[in-house]
């Protein structure tokens, strides 16, 4: 990728890769940190997410500081047909934070996953059982978090 990038995109992404700064002008503080105008660090981004280099741009949340005390990963095993219209209903429900597909495996039925917050197991046992519902979906694995791990944005640019 080294190659790929002229000099200014490699500075973006020095700086982006660090994550946002707790800032009311994180666009501004990144381009400032990475010796260019505003205006230019943003358009590198555009052009990024133009032509598919960058997908999102996204907050990672640590949930139990949010005071989201409990959370959920559901594997839900749906039809193919299916998989787009259950997936829109369960990203609609407020405590998911994301729901996506993957291929399922000779073990492992389940292809669509969602990712449900709440204040306790039995608050999220209750969501995930409405969502059942709403979905007309009743085979799925709910998967308890156990402990948050940290999270860091990948590196791409070594300093």
């Amino acid at each position: 990728m080294k190659s790929q990038l002229s000099e200014t995109e490699r500075k973006v992404l020095a700086v982006i890769q660090d994550g946002f700064p707790n800032s009311l002008s994180p666009y501004r503080d990144m381009a400032e940190k990475a010796g260019m105008e505003t205006e230019r660090f943003l358009s590198v981004l555009k052009k990024w997410k133009l032509d598919g280099r960058l997908r999102r741009i996204g907050a990672v949340v640590n949930h139990f500081k949010a005071g989201v005390g409990a959370g959920a990963m559901v594997a839900w095993r749906v039809e193919p047909e299916r998989v787009e219209k259950t997936g829109q209903i369960l990203a609609g429900f407020k405590e998911v934070s994301h729901a996506y597909e993957r291929r399922i495996s000779e073990n492992w039925p389940y292809n669509l996953y969602s990712m449900v917050h709440g204040k306790s197991n039995e608050g999220v046992e209750r969501i995930i059982k409405k969502m059942s519902e709403a979905c007309d979906i009743s085979e799925y694995r709910v998967l308890f978090t156990e402990k948050e791990l940290k999270k860091v944005p990948p590196t791409y640019i070594m300093p």
